[in-house]
């Protein structure tokens, strides 16, 4: 990853670009969610480029901080419309978002702590570990589930919470 800095510059290379689709990509997802095969569709180009910009910004050697907090940032945009229009349908309840967002809950306090302590810059990027991309994994299935109105939602749900919080204390651990 390149310096400490932050360039605007850095947002409109291959990988940044790649990571602002998600921004288009949650403005037709509540359009898309009524109809099950068009709101997979929406979610499956939001997963790909989460996974293409990474890939791309090594394949590249173009990563940046800021494309780091960029790639974050558009992550948390894309996955709260999908959540919020989930629960506005009627997908899912309100607690599920809560046991879905295990994970992120973890790493706000855990970034908290962290900062405060000072033991780094807000906005310093840490890869994600093997726990926390299958939480990723397993958060894109569950809301999969969800717009299918799929059985097993509920086990999803809770197998996905219990992820997330594994991740969560992995990171905890790795940062204290």
């Amino acid at each position: 990853m390149n310096g400490g800095g932050y360039h605007a510059r850095d947002l409109v290379r291959v990988p940044g670009l790649i990571t602002l689709c998600r921004l288009p990509l949650s403005v037709v997802f509540p359009f898309a969610a009524s109809r099950p095969a068009a709101a997979l569709g929406v979610l499956a180009a939001a997963a790909a480029t989460d996974v293409l910009d990474g890939w791309a910004a090594r394949r590249l050697r173009q990563e940046t901080s800021a494309g780091a907090v960029l790639d974050g940032v558009m992550d948390k945009v894309f996955v709260g419309v999908v959540l919020v229009t989930l629960v506005v349908t009627g997908a899912l309840a309100p607690l599920d978002v809560a046991i879905l967002g295990t994970r992120e809950i973890g790493e706000i306090v855990l970034l908290a702590v962290v900062v405060l302590r000072r033991r780094r810059r807000l906005g310093e990027h840490r890869a994600a570990s093997a726990l926390g991309k299958l939480a990723t994994v397993l958060q894109f299935a569950t809301v999969a589930l969800a717009i299918g109105r799929a059985p097993g939602l509920r086990i999803a749900v809770l197998v996905t919470g219990a992820s997330g919080a594994l991740a969560a204390l992995a990171y905890a651990r790795r940062e204290l």
